[in-house]
């Protein structure tokens, strides 16, 4: 089978659980950095999907990786192979489907409580409602011929999807060591960040946090598995053409 890409931008915010799920069901993934220079494939078909995290930057920052990665997701779109968005992800694969991104009305920092869409229930196990892990100041629109699949109180598109794609304005695939990582790092970003009833403190978002990660991993791993399933799975010699 051919390997997952994944598209990762910050130490803090790799694969994570999506990454011991990818492994337990015997998919292989290969990590690139743009941001780091590193080359990215120059055919989304090289591979059976293709997943992009999230990122410190925003998708409408004048970037050369960020176009080469939108340049990428387009492709993915164009090609049929099941592009996996993460936050920064999802806001790529939204901007790259034709939908605006911006400012949202304010930041999303913590965790929240999300309701699930009718249509989207299967994806999400059964759950009309879950709670998840948010760090994003943007938003996006939703893409043209998508459905929304996620809203929340201070966020009204959290998720979509689109034949095979999915897209999450969330936080899926982050574990305690992450969560805490992530924390440590933006210590000074959570002390001055605008106030807003969607931005929780450290002691906030690290209260309970085993619970709430494992729980957040039975709702993810539902998940994965439904996108997992829309994966090219035919074996081919794969010729590296590399941009």
């Amino acid at each position: 089978m051919r390997p997952v890409a994944i598209l990762q931008h910050e130490a803090n915010q790799g694969p994570g659980y999506l990454a011991e799920f990818l492994h337990q069901q015997g998919i292989p993934c290969e990590t690139f950095r743009a941001d780091q220079d590193q080359p990215l494939p120059h055919r989304a078909d090289e591979f059976s999907g293709l997943v992009v995290l999230g990122s410190n930057h925003s998708v409408n920052d004048e970037q050369p990786w960020i176009a080469r990665e939108q340049a990428l997701v387009q492709d993915a779109v164009a090609r049929d192979v099941p592009v996996l968005g993460h936050c920064f992800g999802a806001q790529l694969l939204a901007k790259s489907c034709g939908a605006r991104v911006t400012r949202n009305a304010w930041p999303n920092i913590g965790w929240s409580k999300l309701w699930v869409t009718p249509d989207a229930r299967a994806l999400f196990g059964g759950r009309a409602q879950t709670t998840v892990f948010n760090w994003h100041y943007d938003t996006f629109e939703i893409p043209p011929g998508a459905r929304r699949s996620l809203f929340g109180t201070h966020c009204i598109n959290k998720g979509f999807t689109m034949g095979k794609h999915v897209a999450l304005q969330c936080h899926l695939e982050v574990t305690e060591d992450s969560v805490r990582a992530w924390c440590h790092e933006s210590k000074h970003e959570l002390e001055h960040v605008q106030k807003s009833p969607a931005v929780q403190s450290e002691a906030e978002i690290l209260h309970d946090l085993e619970a709430r990660t494992d729980e957040l991993h039975r709702m993810a791993r539902s998940v994965y598995h439904q996108w997992s399933l829309g994966l090219r799975r035919t074996s081919v010699v794969r010729a590296k053409l590399y941009w």
